[in-house]
């Protein structure tokens, strides 16, 4: 909220969805006294879908932005993307670089995580094959925009963000400002630390957008993608021990990813591996044995 208040755009109302939090916070939302701020109370549903688009609902503004408890603007974002939107031709939406934080606001570097060159105009083939990315934060919307296409999707829990992205870029040419204008917190308490919860997300957003995509390939694409997943998805499960729910799984999917040979193979070891004592497993690794 200090990140809002400091921005050098002054033109800015802030509606903060609150999902039902503890006595604390809501003590402190109720003693906020500016008019800027209006609080939306909501019954805790766990979904963040649902918050968000109670916010949009209730807002007045022309453009959204969007920003997580847990994050920060730069002063100047508002203003930098704002100039770039009314600057770019045709592109009602926009995004800006970021940088990552800990739990303490310390920068952090993490050389395991991809990076992605700033990409602006058409990209939505280069979202949907995860060639550039965009985190939530970073991007501000015209508020029709969000409107035409139905706002965020609540029923999916994960991967609601990266839906919506590419939704828009389905409908619109993007602007970047190719600057960090947001802080994004790194820490253990994300509510997409759930993996399996994760996995089954990915899969249902790229169920979704093989009905959406414009083209033959791209819809290859997304079952390839989905059929990668299903695979991820099994082995998270037979790691907690919930086999029954792999096979499950692995079932399903057969019926997009049975062209695959690396599918079979590896839908086989999900399947095998459970049963398979270690000792005939190490047999089998050994060079030169069948």
């Amino acid at each position: 909220m200090e990140s809002v208040f400091a921005q050098t755009c002054k033109h800015w109302e802030l509606l903060i969805a609150d999902d039902g939090s503890g006595e604390e916070t809501q003590d402190y939302l109720r003693s906020i006294s500016s008019p800027r701020v209006r609080i939306i109370w909501l019954s805790r549903c766990a979904n963040p879908s649902r918050a968000r688009n109670a916010a949009i609902a209730s807002a007045h503004g022309r453009y959204l932005a969007f920003l997580d408890s847990d994050d920060i603007w730069a002063p100047s974002k508002l203003e930098k993307q704002l100039r770039a939107l009314r600057s770019a031709s045709g592109a009602r939406w926009s995004y800006t670089l970021e940088d990552l934080i800990d739990e303490l606001g310390h920068p952090v570097v993490n050389p395991a995580l991809p990076t992605f060159a700033p990409r602006e105009g058409w990209v939505f083939e280069a979202l949907l094959k995860l060639e550039v990315a965009m985190s939530m934060p970073t991007v501000v919307a015209d508020r029709e925009l969000i409107n035409e296409i139905g706002g965020f999707d609540e029923q999916l829990r994960f991967a609601e963000w990266h839906d919506l992205c590419l939704r828009l870029a389905l409908k619109s040419t993007v602007v970047v400002v190719r600057e960090p204008l947001c802080s994004v917190r790194m820490h253990n308490e994300h509510y997409t630390g759930d993996k399996v919860a994760e996995q089954a997300g990915w899969m249902q957003l790229y169920e979704k957008m093989s009905n959406l995509v414009p083209s033959r390939a791209l819809r290859q694409h997304c079952e390839q993608v989905r059929a990668e997943t299903s695979l991820t998805l099994a082995r998270l499960m037979g790691d907690r021990g919930n086999y029954r729910g792999g096979l499950a799984v692995l079932r399903k999917a057969l019926v997009f990813s049975w062209r695959s040979p690396l599918w079979w193979w590896g839908a086989i070891k999900r399947v095998v591996r459970p049963v398979v004592p270690d000792a005939l497993l190490s047999l089998i690794r050994r060079p030169g044995r069948l």
